[in-house]
């Protein structure tokens, strides 16, 4: 099993899904991870030599992956919601931030819908 960034990734995937467990690679940066260090994507993760697991490594180290880019994510939402803009109320008050339509949809963010007042609930 290769570790890459803090990351085990899972050893019978090939190579390019595998990268993708890693927050931050998806499938064109891990295409582009490849063919930067000269691995082909079709070879499985268990079957990597410890001088590919260490090319891979060094090359992902060029990127902001993980804990860094989750940090770097979370400062740019409180940095949203400290200067009080549009997009920093939605973040604040658990609403769509993206334009989506919430008159019929949203129900993920704005949870479950409560029941009807006046009613009684059926046994």
């Amino acid at each position: 099993m290769a570790r890459i960034a803090g990351v085990n990734l899972p050893a019978k995937k090939r190579i390019e899904i595998a990268l993708t467990y890693i927050y931050g690679i998806g499938r064109s940066r891990a295409k582009e991870i490849l063919q930067k260090t000269g691995i082909s994507p079709d070879k499985k993760v268990i079957d990597l030599t410890d001088q590919e697991v260490a090319a891979l490594q060094r090359a992902v180290e060029e990127y902001k992956v993980e804990g860094d880019l989750r940090r770097e994510v979370q400062m740019n939402i409180k940095r949203l919601i400290d200067i009080g803009c549009y997009r920093g109320i939605r973040h604040r008050v658990g609403l769509p931030v993206r334009g989506q339509r919430t008159r019929s949809n949203a129900r993920t963010w704005k949870g479950p819908r409560p029941d009807k007042a006046g009613r009684r609930k059926r046994k």
